[in-house]
């Protein structure tokens, strides 16, 4: 009978259908062979002060001290810590008491001897015990998923306290380029301005026509238009960085022009795809929730199983109060109960594999997690390359331009050349100090960028940053709850 019933029920052919990948099978030597290594070469917790700088240190601290984000980041840590505690609750017996007073009248129909129509007073002071046994272990399974959901949330909280620096960092590059280019904007209207001066005495005095003023005309228009721009993705940019540091749109204005920034060299760390496992947070995320998932699915096979209960209570009933604490007023009962599923029209099958639709998700998104960071460094480590090329070659033909500019104007000086070279040289110089102030700030922001790929200065479920002092940490779990989580299903 027992094979019968336990044959009614079952999770035989639903199973899991991905697999972890392993970093074995990632491979960057061939993208990343012409970088330095070096083991010194992770980021430190507080990266940005590489850059000694300390202007952005002081906003990236207001950012981490005023963020709305980080607010919702440590909701979220809260509720998943309380979350734990609720599964954890389901693991331990409960135990309830309640004291009551019941006046009654007994009708006819409820009076034993037929009498009825009087007044009867029940009292009673109860306690209720009961408690799950487990027998397969599934609430300590849910209770070990919940810990996993935590342990991830107090990463997620630290990614996004990565996330959060790096975006000031990138705001406080690109106010710098702002700032850079509205200046290049004011020396090109200044410039646009002298040329249209210029034309308009040699038009008076009827040495050209007016073709070349009106040229002029329009390249001051346009150096007006330029300049206007420049101003308005200066403040867009000021609106930007006010934003992050957690402050109004009237703290754009006591941002001051920031300082370019210390170019930082290309050196990755030794042993790049097994170490950035524990340097990311979000690969330690996406790990845990796997760990989780694998538990939810623990949890949801044992549902298919027989399990007990024992409930009990014990206490005092009685009609008459001077009796409440009398010998023939005691009451208790025991109820050890034995549940089995025998036909629940596919409800826990469903439910299994629902579960395991989770699991495989969590796997697919770790595999993608992985893949997605080697590519991210991948990507960083190749446009600072690039950007470095690029700014060697920029900072070349500015300094041509500087030379061209300086010789025009000793050549206007002699009485060599007039000033229209001149204001002409100055243009290809203004020009290459705009590429070159481009050039700066996408290869700074590549640097961050790398700096983030590597996981900001995170080191593994147990680092704390120095910021972290009021943090509430997710419950203590051990480092791995089942060893591998692809083989727990």
């Amino acid at each position: 009978m027992a094979a019968l019933l336990a044959g009614c029920a079952n999770y035989a052919g639903i199973e899991s259908h991905s697999d972890i990948r392993s970093v074995d099978r990632v491979h960057s030597e061939k993208t990343l062979a012409k970088v330095p290594l070096s083991k010194a070469a992770w980021p430190e917790t507080k990266w940005w002060r590489a850059f000694d700088d300390p202007m952005l240190d002081a906003l990236i601290k207001q950012a981490l001290d005023n963020s709305p984000d980080l607010e919702i980041a440590r909701a979220r840590l809260r509720k998943a810590n309380a979350e734990a505690g609720i599964a954890n609750a389901e693991r331990l017996p409960t135990l309830d008491g309640n004291a009551n007073v019941t006046r009654t009248r007994v009708s006819e129909v409820d009076d034993p001897t037929g009498v009825g129509g009087f007044y009867s007073t029940t009292r009673g002071m109860l306690l209720n015990f009961s408690y799950d046994v487990d027998l397969w272990g599934g609430n300590k399974a849910a209770w070990e998923a919940a810990l996993g959901q935590a342990r991830a949330q107090n990463i997620d909280y630290r990614a996004t306290l990565l996330s959060l620096s790096t975006n000031v960092a990138q705001a406080y590059i690109k106010l710098q380029d702002a700032y850079t280019l509205r200046q290049i904007a004011r020396a090109n209207l200044k410039r646009t301005q002298r040329i249209a001066d210029i034309n308009q005495e040699l038009s008076r005095g009827g040495l050209q026509n007016e073709a070349p003023q009106l040229q002029a005309r329009s390249s001051v228009s346009s150096a007006r238009q330029s300049l206007a721009s420049a101003d308005q993705q200066l403040q867009s940019a000021k609106l930007s960085l006010a934003q992050l540091i957690g402050k109004g749109p009237d703290g754009a204005f006591a941002l001051s022009e920031p300082k370019a920034l210390t170019e930082l060299p290309l050196v990755l760390p030794g042993h790049l795809p097994a170490e950035l496992l524990g340097r990311r947070p979000d690969i330690v995320a996406a790990r845990w929730r796997v760990e989780a998932a694998s538990k939810n699915v623990k949890a949801a096979k044992t549902k298919f199983f027989p399990n007990i209960n024992l409930s009990a209570m014990a206490g005092f009933k009685s009609y008459l109060g001077d009796y409440m604490f009398s010998e023939s007023a005691k009451a208790g009962s025991v109820s050890p109960a034995i549940s089995l599923p025998i036909f629940e029209g596919g409800k826990l099958r469903a439910n299994l594999e629902s579960t395991l639709a989770d699991y495989d998700m969590a796997v697919g998104r770790y595999n993608q997690t992985l893949l997605s960071a080697l590519n991210q460094v991948a990507d960083a480590v190749n446009a600072v390359s690039s950007y470095r090329a690029q700014l060697e070659a920029a900072r070349q033909a500015k300094d041509a331009a500087e030379k061209a500019f300086t010789l025009s104007k000793e050549r206007y000086q002699a009485g060599i050349a007039d000033y229209l070279q001149v204001l002409s040289t100055e243009q290809q110089l203004l020009s290459a100090e705009r590429t070159l102030a481009t050039v700066t700030s996408q290869q700074q922001q590549a640097s961050i960028k790398l700096i983030q790929s590597l996981g900001g200065g995170f080191a593994g479920d147990s680092e704390h940053l120095e910021h972290d002092e009021g943090l509430i940490s997710a419950p203590d779990v051990p480092k791995r709850l089942t060893g591998d989580a692809s083989t727990t299903r």
